[in-house]
């Protein structure tokens, strides 16, 4: 899916590793207002060409934004899922100029995604809300996204998604433009930033569905909630960002693993989520760069009084994009691992679930992909199998193996083909699937970076 990631021009405060890229890209091409609800990041503070992060040199911000694709190769793609660049100097095809200075410019974008799907199983185990579920066509989302600095303190995003049978905010919030200390806060009803997967959408995706770790541990449509969220970028002398938050932990869709569809009432700060994150990036050398990632949740459960669950993740992205010689080549590593604790009555379970995928862009407009998914039964404190209430039949392991390969007739479209190989050892048989994808995009939606 084409997507995006569009910054404002000026200084990085509190921000995540994706809006670094972005703003060296937006700033490079025009002074626009900011457009990225997708990358579910804080937006950078207004301000002077020449500022940079706290605690970075002009020399090492030059390093951080080659190493993220910040170059002015021309046609080398910003990411493994963004849409191939047909413009000079690795700009925003889709991008519209936000006018002159002082205009309040609203930003609005449509992705459409379909998928024709084939399950061997009469009930997949596809868990994502977003994924393809049943047999012949499916309704994937068409997403709104809407984007605009309110004022020089504030700016607005959101993301409205329409299903065959309704309308849902997926978000909506507010950011901080202005807060002194390298600081920015976000309210409103927002992605968290748990993990790497989490804070984005499906048209971020290098897959069509999404990995059964998320939908397993946060819920079908990823873990988010209305509440507040603080993030710092630390002076330390490489790129370190913090960002905490509180969240409502009822949704059974959003906090599958904390209250769910529970109609408990919040009586004290107990009763909601508490989200901390945080993120590392290190230029491994001009072509080579690491971003890493510790996460950590954790909230209210309604099994019993005062019984909580605990979320604790780890993440690691390694990205290859040869910037000293002309290629289209990129190469991606992403691995995520989450370890879930939960109290429930007389016990206490733990399970483990992760992903892996790698993803190889061999031209402007092919990719290939690969994942490999596991996920383990609950069990209790003396290591055997547990019954889990909320996955009762997951009583042995499972994995899914799946590759793709991606098609851009242009920066507007994708094509997809996938198919996947998915063993839930509490079933007789390995279930088969494969999907064929399409998405279009218009409106003001660029290319997601990093």
């Amino acid at each position: 899916m084409s997507s995006v990631s569009r910054r404002p021009h000026g200084a990085f405060i509190a921000v995540s590793i994706a809006a670094l890229l972005s703003t060296a890209t937006a700033a490079a091409q025009e002074n626009q207002p900011p457009l990225s609800p997708d990358a579910g990041v804080p937006e950078p503070d207004a301000g002077t060409p020449d500022e940079v992060p706290a605690g970075l040199t002009p020399e090492e911000m030059a390093e951080i934004e080659k190493a993220f694709g910040g170059d002015t190769q021309q046609g080398v793609p910003a990411g493994t899922s963004s849409a191939p660049d047909p413009t000079p100097g690795g700009g925003l095809p889709l991008s519209i100029p936000g006018g002159t200075s002082g205009t309040n410019f609203l930003d609005m974008s449509f992705i459409l995604d379909l998928a024709a799907a084939a399950f061997t199983s009469k009930e997949p185990l596809q868990g994502g809300a977003h994924d393809p579920t049943r047999n012949g066509f499916n309704l994937q989302q068409l997403e709104l996204s809407i984007g605009s600095v309110v004022d020089p303190y504030f700016r607005f995003d959101a993301n409205i998604v329409y299903s065959q049978f309704g309308v849902e905010i997926e978000e909506a919030y507010g950011t901080t433009l202005a807060l002194p200390g390298s600081l920015q806060v976000r309210a409103g009803q927002f992605l968290t930033r748990f993990g790497r997967l989490n804070a984005t959408h499906p048209h971020a995706w290098d897959f069509v569905d999404q990995p059964f770790a998320m939908s397993r541990v946060f819920g079908a449509e990823g873990n988010r909630g209305l509440g507040v969220e603080l993030s710092w970028l630390t002076p330390l002398p490489w790129y370190v960002e913090l960002t905490g938050s509180l969240t409502d932990a009822t949704g059974e869709a959003t906090a599958r693993s904390f209250l769910g569809a529970s109609n408990d009432r919040v009586l004290s700060p107990l009763d909601l989520q508490a989200t901390g994150v945080l993120k590392q990036f290190f230029a491994l050398s001009d072509d080579l760069s690491l971003l890493w990632g510790l996460s950590g949740a954790t909230g209210p459960n309604p099994t019993g009084y005062r019984n909580r669950t605990d979320v604790f993740g780890t993440d690691v992205y390694l990205r290859y994009r040869p910037i000293t010689e002309a290629s289209n080549t990129l190469v991606t590593l992403q691995v995520e691992a989450l370890y879930r604790r939960r109290q429930v009555p007389d016990d206490v379970l733990t399970d483990i679930n992760t992903y892996a995928q790698l993803a190889w862009r061999f031209s402007q407009r092919w990719a290939a992909a690969a994942r490999y998914e596991f996920g383990t039964p609950a069990k209790s404190e003396g290591g055997a199998v547990a019954l889990d209430p909320l996955d009762p039949e997951w009583t042995k392991n499972r994995d899914r193996i799946s590759a793709n390969l991606t098609f851009w007739p242009t920066e507007f479209s994708r094509l997809r083909v996938q198919a996947a190989r998915d063993r839930a050892r509490w079933r007789d048989e390995a279930d088969y699937s494969v999907f064929l994808a399409l998405e279009l995009v218009t409106g003001a939606h660029g290319a997601h970076a990093f």
